[in-house]
């Protein structure tokens, strides 16, 4: 096997701690310097006469020939990123009486390396592998829950022909890619924790190997891709509503074919440039560390952008709101109720809360702040195909009545799927993107902007 293919787990373990000192390819840079030096040392230097345990390079430190029934101990190899913190310590190996290694039990060589860890930088390091697996934990189930309420949501959705309309295709593009975003996460998370788990004997799999699995690469192209599909049918569902409540006439099949391109075709136009980009210049690893911003504001630009319009969508719709709301006469009290019902229910569904992570960015502030802002945007995320799917299908009266329908119809011994949808008269068919009735009287109360009429 190729000796640059092995590393102990101390290894990996010294690369994830370069994070807090400096970049892990920097540090596996100066661990492959460290390793050249040393291979070189050991075959420029003269052989030792007599039985000695043998020169080795043992992936952490340089190990010189010793004399049987021996201590040898040699300075802390350089290229820890903690090494200016451990500049006087030392790795200890023994040599037994008949000239090998002695080993531990395990049966690799014996090794002390207490003098060149740091202790304090190690528990910190646990301290936050142990807080990232909680929050692992946490978007696992987050995107567990939302995958089994979207797709029963879609299937609703699809089962009843009543429910066949624009404005409900729309939103069963938006639950399916909310679908392949948990879906593609999910099965991303299962591959690097499948390969990106150092054991003994196993590859060095961390940042900067060569030999990184494919299918786990592919997996994080079409994780990328998903998310952006993501966020192209938020911003479909928000210029679809904005047209609905601007326009007095409008005709939402006209603009199906371009809501399609928006969501399924836009991402492509900027994964595919990523993937080159990626693989041209920073391939390594299963590309789950974006650590040369330039290639990762080739994703992130598109996703801010629908970010943005869909906020400024948010507020031209809140005003429109609130002129419709005041419009109708109705006591003070009563405004704000409705306006705050209808606010509420737009935010999931055009992602407005990604403004303020948007606004924070990336890596800012540090210590309890991050986090806290790290665990908020991962909960929200996970949970938001969750609270879409409630808000726009589970609560929504016309899915109610036809799932009541049809549960009539199976309990009467009718056949269970619903017959062909009823088309309304020509001109009495519209959609309703602000209460889930028809116009009602002025002192009606209307019902939040999750229910919509085909």
């Amino acid at each position: 096997m190729d000796h640059r293919a092995v590393a102990p787990p101390l290894l990996s373990r010294v690369l994830r701690g370069a994070e807090e000192e400096r970049s892990a390819q920097a540090t596996l840079a100066a661990w492959r310097e460290y390793r050249h030096a040393c291979e070189l040392r050991l075959r420029l230097d003269p052989p030792v006469p007599g039985p000695v345990c043998n020169r080795s390079f043992d992936m952490y430190a340089c190990w010189g020939d010793a004399a049987p029934n021996s201590t040898v101990t040699v300075p802390c190899p350089w290229y820890l990123p903690w090494h200016h913190r451990v500049q006087g310590g030392v790795v200890a190996r023994r040599c037994g009486p008949d000239g090998r290694w002695v080993t531990d039990e395990t049966g690799r060589p014996w090794r002390d390396h207490s003098q060149c860890e740091d202790l304090a930088q190690e528990q910190l390091l646990q301290r936050h592998a142990w807080l990232l697996e909680q929050f692992r934990l946490l978007y696992t189930v987050g995107y567990s829950l939302s995958l089994i309420a979207l797709l029963l949501a879609l299937l609703l959705l699809l089962l009843f022909r009543r429910l066949h309309c624009t404005r409900n295709f729309i939103h069963a593009n938006l639950f399916l890619s909310f679908v392949l975003r948990a879906g593609a996460i999910l099965t991303r998370d299962a591959l690097l924790q499948r390969h990106l788990r150092p054991g003994p004997g196993h590859p060095l799999q961390l940042l900067g190997q060569q030999q990184a699995v494919a299918g786990c690469r592919l997996a994080q192209a079409l994780t990328q891709y998903c998310v952006g599909a993501n966020y192209g049918w938020l911003l479909a569902e928000g210029l679809f509503l904005h047209k609905l409540l601007v326009l007095a006439a409008f005709s939402g099949e006209r603009c199906l074919p371009a809501f399609l391109l928006l969501g399924w075709g836009a991402p492509v136009l900027f994964v595919v440039p990523w993937v080159v980009v990626r693989y041209l210049y920073e391939n390594e690893g299963c590309w789950e560390r974006n650590e040369k911003a330039a290639v990762w504001w080739i994703i992130r630009c598109p996703i801010l952008m629908a970010v943005a319009v869909n906020f400024v969508v948010f507020v031209r719709i809140v005003r429109i709101l609130v002129a419709k709301v005041r419009a109708h006469q109705v006591s003070r009290g009563d405004t704000r109720v409705r306006l705050a019902r209808s606010t509420l229910t737009l935010i999931p569904l055009l992602g407005v809360h990604e403004v303020a992570f948007a606004l924070v960015g990336e890596g800012q502030g540090g210590g309890t702040l991050r986090l806290v802002q790290l665990c908020l945007q991962l909960l929200l995320s996970s949970s938001q195909g969750l609270i879409v799917s409630v808000l726009y299908c589970f609560v929504n009266k016309e899915v109610q009545a036809e799932v009541r329908r049809g549960w009539q119809r199976c309990r009467l011994g009718a056949p269970c799927p619903p017959g062909p949808r009823r088309a309304p008269p020509r001109g009495t068919r519209r959609y309703m993107a602000v209460g889930g009735q028809h116009p009602a009287p002025p002192h009606a109360g209307g019902h939040p902007i999750a229910e919509s009429c085909c």
